[in-house]
């Protein structure tokens, strides 16, 4: 039948119809895909927003956490200039030459003693042989004392520089004359470790 043999009526008829069936296929096809991914959008945003929800009463701590965390970094580089976690043993000596500089001390020898490992930490202990003015050698001891650095010094033993022997001095030097003691003591350091067996401490700088 052709469409121009057809009525007025009946063209509008089969145009309505077309775009019936039109509508009805892209509701089922176009449209239906676009409904639900939208609402799977919406879903997802909804979730989101939960946890938003959820994560707020945070929101009012996260500056107090900041700080939290800034403490424990500032403690933790403390606790390693305090107890370092590596056995700088030059460092050390250079740490201890340094005071005996300051105070006015002759820091002669420092001779390795076995280490002893402990489950946190090693103890690094060295003989060491120095000589000065009594006030001077109580100013070393004093400034040893008071390094950041823990250093136990244990097992004293002083004498006058004209019979050194008794400190248990292995060598005799050419005391100046301000000086007027010598003596010898064990200087322990101590090292961080994560359970890891202690290693004899090397000789630095020809120091036995």
């Amino acid at each position: 039948m052709n469409l121009n043999d057809m009525s007025g009526m009946k063209q509008w008829g089969l145009v309505l119809a077309v775009a019936g069936l039109l509508t009805a296929t892209l509701y089922f096809t176009y449209f239906k895909t676009q409904r639900e991914a939208n609402e799977s959008a919406q879903k997802s945003l909804d979730a989101k927003l939960q946890e938003n929800r959820e994560l707020e009463p945070y929101k009012s701590k996260l500056a107090e956490i900041d700080r939290q965390l800034a403490s424990l970094e500032q403690q933790m580089e403390i606790e390693k200039r305090i107890v370092p976690d590596e056995k700088e043993v030059d460092t050390f000596m250079k740490l201890l030459d340094g005071e005996a500089a300051k105070a006015g001390v002759e820091l002669r020898r420092y001779t390795a003693q076995p280490t002893s490992s402990k489950e946190f930490y090693t103890e690094v202990p060295f003989e060491i042989e120095l000589d000065g003015s009594y006030y001077s050698m109580m100013n070393f001891f004093d400034r040893v004392a008071k390094l950041e650095r823990i250093v136990n010094v244990s097992g004293l033993l002083v004498a006058n520089t004209k019979k050194p022997s008794d400190a248990k001095a292995k060598h005799v030097y050419q005391y100046a004359t301000t000086e007027s003691v010598v003596a010898t003591c064990l200087a322990t350091t101590f090292f961080s470790h994560d359970n890891q067996p202690a290693a004899t401490p090397a000789t630095a700088k020809g120091r036995t």
